[in-house]
């Protein structure tokens, strides 16, 4: 499978979430995602809301990040403060404890929360890489249960690392076309982004997309 620069590029949510990250950088991000072409930029909440004209490009935020280890209603009320401050996406943490305690329903649960008061897009990230088959599974079936749009795989923070094709494989097969899917951590070049997208993911995130892009004209793409 082969896609092109710009179809891939159309399919990136443009990161920026490290701690120390000011909002000349954002600004700087925003520009960039218009000049690449990507679909949406993502940042920290406390960016919001954001005086940067967005053009064509939407707006992620993320919520109970990075670790999920907030409470449901800590995270409802962070997915509803950026929402009215406009963001038209969120990229919640699920709290893999509870799902590697054998408390899936708990973690349905705490996505239920989030998406009652989320206006727009709602995706939830699994951390893939520190979950077994099965728990990958089962957190996406809560995800889709509790009404969410995508299920993500990573926050890129995580020590256990970020996406694999494995991974995406097996949350695209779970959601069967259902929910989208997002491949995010790690993917740093051409040819990760594209085995990413062969393997069923519909929305990349990526921090370094001018590289990744840039990737393309070296591997001969177009």
């Amino acid at each position: 499978m082969q896609i092109s620069r710009e179809a891939l590029a159309k399919m990136v949510d443009h990161t920026l979430l490290k701690s120390d990250a000011t909002q000349a950088q954002v600004s700087e991000l925003v520009a960039e995602g218009k000049d690449l072409g990507a679909y949406a930029v993502c940042i920290s909440p406390s960016m919001l809301p954001l005086s940067d004209d967005l053009g064509p490009l939407k707006l992620a935020t993320v919520c109970g990040f990075p670790s999920g280890n907030h409470t449901p209603e800590t995270k409802a009320f962070e997915a509803a403060e950026s929402s009215k401050l406009g963001a038209d996406e969120i990229d919640m943490v699920i709290n893999i404890g509870l799902l590697k305690g054998g408390q899936p329903e708990k973690v349905r649960e705490e996505i239920e929360a989030v998406r009652a008061v989320t206006s727009g897009l709602l995706k939830v990230i699994v951390e893939s890489a520190a979950l077994t088959d099965e728990e990958i599974i089962a957190a996406c079936e809560a995800a889709e249960t509790a009404g969410a749009d995508y299920v993500k795989t990573s926050t890129g923070f995580h020590p256990s690392g970020g996406a694999s094709a494995h991974a995406v494989r097996l949350m695209a097969e779970t959601v069967g076309g259902r929910l989208g899917v997002k491949a995010s951590g790690g993917i740093r070049d051409w040819e990760t982004a594209q085995a990413m997208v062969a393997a069923g993911a519909t929305r990349l995130g990526l921090s370094g997309t001018r590289s990744v892009l840039d990737g393309a004209v070296a591997d001969g793409g177009y």
